[in-house]
C-alpha cells in the first residue's frame, strides 16, 4: 500500500469530507478522490461510504492499521536522517508532566536544550520521528518492572527512577488524617480523570470517575484535586509538595507494590548533546 494513499485515507476519515481533506494535504479535490479509489482498487473493497463521507468496516479495519503504518515510517526516515547527520539546532527533550523531576532537573545543561512537556502517549512517538532527540515518560508498575510502551520504532528504553505512590485528595476528607490509604479504601472514591498529567487509578479503584482535565497543567490538576474535584493519584513527592501548597492532604498508598516509573526513551543512534544527557539522566544516583 502507497503511504501517500494512506495518508489521504486518514484524512478523509477523519474529516468526513473529500474537499476538506483536500485543503489539509495541499491536493485538488480530485486527486483525493483519485487516491481513495486506487487505494479502494488496490484492496478491491469500498472504503468509504460517500453520502456521508464515513468509513464502511472495511475502513474502521484498514484505519486501525493507519496510524501505526504511518508512524513507523516517520520513524524509519528519522532514523535514516539520524545516521546521515547529527540534527543541528538545539537539544530537544519530550518530557511527560510528571517526568519533570528531580532526576531530570539535576542532569538538564544549563542553556542548549529545549523542553517539551508533552502527554505520556506523546513521547515515544515524539522522539521515534526525530521530533525530540530524547524523551521521559512516566507510568505506574511494578517495581523493577517496565512501562508498557507503544512499539512504535526500535528505540532504546532504560529506567530512571521509581517513587512511592500517593494519593491527594482535599484536607476536609475524611481519610485526609489517615497514615496510608489501601485500595479497598479506595472502591467508592471519586477520581479525577486527567490522561494527559495524571496516573491512572488503580484498576481496583477506578469505579466512580469525577471531572475531565485535558491539559497538561500539573499544577491545575493538583489544585483541582485539593479543591474537592476528585481525588488524583501521583508521586508522592509531587503530591506531599501540592498538599502544602494548596491545602490539601497527601496519603501514602499502601498494600499496594505499584510504584511511579520514569523511563528514558533514546534512538538508536543517539546525537552526541543527547547522547551526554542520557548518561547524566541514567548515572547512579
Amino acid at each position: 500500500m502507497d503511504p501517500h494513499l494512506l495518508r489521504t485515507f486518514a484524512a478523509v476519515a477523519r474529516l468526513a469530507s473529500f474537499s476538506a481533506a483536500a485543503r489539509e494535504l495541499g491536493y485538488t479535490q480530485s486527486a483525493v478522490s483519485q487516491h481513495i479509489a486506487a487505494l479502494e482498487a488496490d484492496l478491491g473493497t469500498g472504503l468509504l461510504t460517500r453520502r456521508p463521507v464515513a468509513p464502511t468496516p472495511a475502513g474502521h479495519r484498514l484505519l486501525e492499521h493507519t496510524a501505526p503504518l504511518l508512524l513507523r515510517i516517520d520513524a524509519a526516515r528519522a532514523d535514516v536522517r539520524r545516521l546521515a547527520a547529527a540534527p543541528p539546532g538545539r537539544l530537544t527533550l519530550a518530557a511527560s508532566p510528571l517526568a519533570v523531576g528531580p532526576a531530570l532537573l539535576a542532569a538538564l545543561p544549563a542553556t542548549g536544550v529545549e523542553l517539551r512537556v508533552v502527554p505520556p502517549a506523546a513521547v515515544p512517538a515524539a522522539v521515534a520521528t526525530g521530533g525530540c532527540d530524547l524523551g521521559l515518560t512516566d507510568g505506574t508498575a511494578a517495581p523493577s518492572d517496565p512501562l508498557r510502551l507503544p512499539d512504535v520504532a526500535p528505540l532504546a528504553v532504560t529506567g530512571v527512577a521509581e517513587e512511592p505512590l500517593a494519593v491527594l485528595l482535599p484536607a476536609g476528607h475524611p481519610f485526609a488524617g489517615r497514615a496510608a490509604l489501601r485500595l479497598d479504601d479506595l472502591a467508592d472514591a471519586r477520581w479525577l480523570d486527567a490522561p494527559h498529567v495524571g496516573l491512572a487509578p488503580p484498576a481496583a479503584a477506578r469505579t466512580t470517575p469525577a471531572l475531565r482535565y485535558d491539559g497538561t497543567d500539573l499544577y491545575a490538576l493538583c489544585s483541582l484535586a485539593a479543591a474537592g474535584h476528585g481525588l488524583a493519584l501521583l508521586p508522592r513527592r509531587v503530591a506531599e509538595a501540592a498538599a502544602a501548597r494548596a491545602a490539601g492532604a497527601a496519603v501514602p498508598l499502601a498494600g499496594t507494590r505499584l510504584v511511579h516509573r520514569t523511563e528514558l526513551i533514546t534512538p538508536r543512534t543517539p546525537a552526541p548533546a543527547a547522547a551526554a544527557l542520557a548518561a547524566r539522566l541514567t548515572a547512579p544516583a
